[in-house]
């Protein structure tokens, strides 16, 4: 992947808008350095940190990032036994803070069951340095400023510092008050010169005051002088400033020593941390970009789905699907200028060198991209370059030097393959070359203005030919990539469009061969083809919408009407043996009346008689038949056949055999319902003609779709009334145990009419007002018998 290559391709643009998505100095020296890799291992492993860091911005929206500096040239400094300075060591704090931060937002991740193995792996290099960052920061502030408390000999040394520079301020602010001063200074001012405090005199008075002269003005007027009643005072500030400076000087060598004993704990620091910004700097691009994760193949396959070039604002750049590398290796797209052609082949080169640096790319999710040892282009714009010869020559420069270098595992984009030269010898020169790339196993893709290219990809196996469209009645191209279809020149439509006389285009035609017009047509007829089977498309997706809606909407009313059932049977059963706890209850009572009357009154009563009562009246306990245990009995063998009458033992329902989908397993169609039961799951009940069953959808229409609610909000009252009606037969015919009807809660006039109906309704069992979760008092819910 030269450097040409990536110029052409406009890597390099990729990588300067990649470089404002850094948070540091490190992070942006790797991304100058980023390259696309060439090995499957290694685009993977990209892949997969970028897909990590992206992840966890999904979580987050952010990576505690700031504050990181490149500081191991200050490691080295230290290590060497140079001083680093205040700012080095708050930099090298604040890296320290800056990698803590990041280890203890991974770990809180990772408590969370966030699944980073990447990360995690990366954090646990990073050594904590609580101590040295602690140590540092109680001694420089954030600025880069010593403070007092670094210790107290500079403490004590500030002290002493200010309270000499207060005398001095003192002595000084009293010279300026004095009754002569306005007459004796230039300004009542005190200032510095050579780091002691001055005042300015007049030339003709600095005898009155003494002292030592440090400055005059440019004129000479004035002269900058310390007064002899500050000299010793200002010698003490000055020995008090060296005291500081040795103190501070000592301070900072002791700290610098602290950042050298960790220096190989800095180092893997700052390393961990460049990567884990590169790796979130590459997952905002993608996130800027509406990129996602591609799947990375090395079986040379690219599937691109609404592929965009990422350097086209998202919301102007056309999406296409791009294949190759499944039933053919080699693209021949035609069509006219400007009509998208290079940019295609641009957006397959470029996606493919961003995947392969792991970046993620502008297409829809579940797009594969190949990993290829070398991506080679030619593409060079004719209009910037002489024409004739010199752009022929500039192309096969190129050229010549991609079949030097083209084999199998190569990704190969030509340009306007042969352009520049006779038309005749440009075609068969653009053949020849096809021919020896796609026989090395290359993957093509490449743009011609040649009609004979378009005859290439039939005659060639592994070869397709694509267009890029144009709208005859706009005159415009719309970008869009066709597949399969060769372009057409359209020069007779946009002729007739823009007003050519009727005649003259008759006559062009007329001078046109056979064998063209025969291919021409040929495209028309695939143009019409495809937009016939996009219509057709388009209608089968809309009715897998609604056959998928349709089977939800029924396998949620299966489970919630099987669920009420079993509810219902664990009442009955739960109300059944109470009754028969009560009945047993009431027979040992009138057992023991027996027992105490017979003894009582010498009733002839025998004992076996009034086991035999008791006997009677344990065969009197209704019995009570449980379901559950039902399905567990043992069924009979049983040949079953297409046809047979079956009970679903799970679901308690008959159904009809389908057909066998496995050695033990049926399809059951059951009411609409079809569904896959194991053999031991099923009832025979009886055998019957196979008859053909047709769903409810099928019986009303393809488009037919009975829904579980109904909604009348915004109708008048009459049509309301109209369709509750033909709701209901419909929801009946449906085999709906439960619907709803959303009426909104308003003045109250829709919801009373509707209730008053669906009294009325021979097959309704009982209507309520939906509760709290359904819409209150705006719905009603509906029950059938």
């Amino acid at each position: 992947m030269n450097e040409k290559l990536l110029r052409t391709l406009e890597f390099t643009k990729i990588i300067q808008q990649l470089e404002e998505y850094a948070s540091s100095e490190l992070g942006l020296e790797k991304i100058k350095q980023l390259k696309p890799a060439t090995t499957f291992e290694e685009v993977v492993r990209l892949q997969a940190e970028t897909d990590e860091a992206a992840h966890v911005l999904r979580l987050k929206g952010h990576a505690p990032l700031s504050g990181i500096h490149n500081i191991k040239p200050h490691v080295k400094r230290a290590v060497i036994g140079g001083v680093l300075n205040s700012l080095e060591l708050i930099q090298t704090a604040s890296t320290i803070s800056a990698g803590r931060s990041m280890k203890r937002f991974v770990e809180d991740l990772l408590e969370n069951e966030v699944d980073i193995p990447i990360l995690e792996e990366k954090v646990n290099g990073i050594t904590p340095l609580a101590d040295l960052e602690k140590e540092i920061k109680a001694a420089i502030d954030e600025g880069g400023e010593i403070l007092d408390s670094a210790s107290d000999a500079l403490r004590s040394i500030r002290q002493q510092h200010r309270r000499t520079e207060s005398k001095i301020k003192e002595k000084l602010d009293s010279l300026i008050r004095n009754r002569n001063a306005q007459k004796m200074l230039s300004d009542a001012i005190v200032t510095i010169r050579n780091e002691r405090y001055v005042i300015p005199v007049k030339q003709e008075y600095r005898a009155h005051y003494g002292g030592i002269v440090h400055d005059q003005s440019s004129s000479g007027q004035t002269l900058f002088i310390e007064p002899q009643v500050i000299v010793e005072l200002n010698n003490d500030l000055r020995e008090l400033q060296m005291k500081e400076k040795q103190e501070i000087d000592r301070i900072l060598g002791v700290l610098t020593i602290s950042v050298a004993e960790f220096a190989d704990d800095l180092n893997r620091m700052v390393d961990i941390l460049a990567e884990l910004d590169f790796m979130f700097a590459k997952a905002r691009f993608g996130k800027k970009t509406h990129s996602s994760k591609p799947n990375i193949n090395k079986e040379g396959i690219i599937r691109l789905y609404q592929a965009r070039h990422p350097l086209l604002p998202i919301d102007g750049a056309v999406a296409n699907d791009i294949t190759l590398g499944t039933d053919y290796s080699t693209m021949v797209i035609t069509g006219p200028n400007t009509g998208g052609k290079t940019i295609t082949l641009k957006t397959v080169g470029l996606l493919t060198l961003m995947a392969q640096a792991g970046l993620h790319i502008p297409a829809q999710e579940g797009s594969d991209v190949a990993v290829f040892k070398a991506v080679f282009a030619d593409i060079g714009d004719e209009q910037s370059i002489e024409q004739s010869l010199s752009t022929f020559s500039s192309h096969m420069v190129n050229i010549v030097d991609i079949l030097k270098h083209v084999d199998h595992e190569s990704l190969v984009l030509f340009d306007e393959l042969g352009a520049g030269t006779d038309p005749q010898e440009g075609a068969a020169l653009a053949i020849s070359i096809l021919d020896d790339v796609y026989q090395r196993g290359a993957h093509v893709i490449a743009t011609t203005h040649y009609p004979e290219l378009k005859a290439y990809g039939y005659n060639r196996e592994g070869v397709i030919n694509a267009s890029v469209e144009f709208d005859v009645e706009t005159l415009q191209p719309t970008y869009r990539l066709l597949i399969g279809v060769p372009g057409r020149s359209n020069a007779f439509e946009i002729s007739k469009k823009l007003g050519l006389s009727e005649s003259v285009i008759n006559t062009a035609k007329s001078m046109i061969d056979t064998e063209t017009n025969e291919v021409e047509n040929m495209i028309a007829s695939l143009e019409k083809s495809r937009r016939d089977a996009e219509h057709e498309y388009e209608e089968a997706h809309d009715l897998l919408k609604n056959a998928e809606k349709l089977h939800r909407d029924m396998q949620k009313q299966m489970m919630e009407f099987y669920e009420r059932k079993q509810e219902l049977y664990e009442k009955a059963e739960e109300k059944a043996a109470k009754l028969i706890d009560r009945a047993k209850a009431e027979a040992e009572d009138v057992m023991k009346d027996l027992r105490e009357m017979r003894l009582q009154s010498g009733a002839s009563i025998k004992e076996h008689e009034l086991i035999e009562a008791r006997r009677r009246l344990e065969e009197a306990v209704p019995k009570v038949n449980k379901g559950k245990n039902q399905q567990n009995t043992k069924q009979e063998n049983h040949d079953y056949q297409p046809g047979d009458e079956v009970k679903v033992l799970s679901f308690g329902q008959k159904g009809i055999l389908l057909e066998k989908t496995s050695d033990e397993e049926w399809q059951v169609q059951i009411g609409i319902m079809k569904m896959k039961v194991h053999e031991k799951d099923l009832q025979f009940i009886k055998s019957e003609q196979k008859k053909e069953t047709k769903p409810l959808a099928t019986i009303k229409g393809r488009d037919y779709h009975v829904g579980l609610e109904l909604d009348l909000r915004g109708e008048r009252y009459e049509d309301a009334i109209h369709q509750v009606e033909k709701y209901i037969d419909d929801a009946l015919l449906a085999n709906y145990p439960r619907v709803s009807i959303i009426h909104g809660k308003g003045t109250g006039a829709l919801r009373t009419g509707v209730t008053e109906y669906l009294k009325q309704h021979r097959s309704v069992k009982r209507i309520r007002l939906g509760e709290a979760g359904e819409g209150g008092s705006g719905v009603t819910v509906v029950e059938f018998k």
